[in-house]
């Protein structure tokens, strides 16, 4: 995995959603014994470019070591927990979010354009 932070605790989620309003945020939420999540974070990693860390901070939660924290996110970003999951926050809100398959890098910096 290139230029993941790893998420967890409270205090690294609070971090980066003050981040946020410096820079976007991007949570990939995985979990390590599903094979669609390591599916999909396999795919996201052969796609990632090293200019892409200019676009957004990557944050990565392991969702069985942290689920505390994944609960944390659902309720404060308001979205519903998938596994596995990216959400993409700007300004201290969810602006975007994909799961499963439809996980790609293009969608999210397309996300970052509007």
């Amino acid at each position: 995995m290139k230029n993941w932070v790893e998420l967890s605790s409270e205090i690294e989620f609070q971090k980066s959603i003050d981040l946020s309003f410096e820079k976007p945020v991007l949570i990939f939420k995985h979990s390590t014994t599903c094979s669609i999540s390591r599916m999909a974070l396999d795919r996201w990693d052969r796609n990632w470019k090293d200019e892409n860390i200019n676009d957004f901070s990557p944050y990565y939660l392991d969702l069985l070591a942290y689920r505390n924290i994944s609960n944390l996110i659902a309720e404060k970003l308001e979205v519903e927990h998938q596994s596995p999951q990216v959400l993409l926050i700007k300004n201290g809100s969810c602006i975007f979010s994909e799961t499963h398959q439809s996980i790609r890098l293009q969608n999210v910096l397309s996300a970052l354009k509007n």
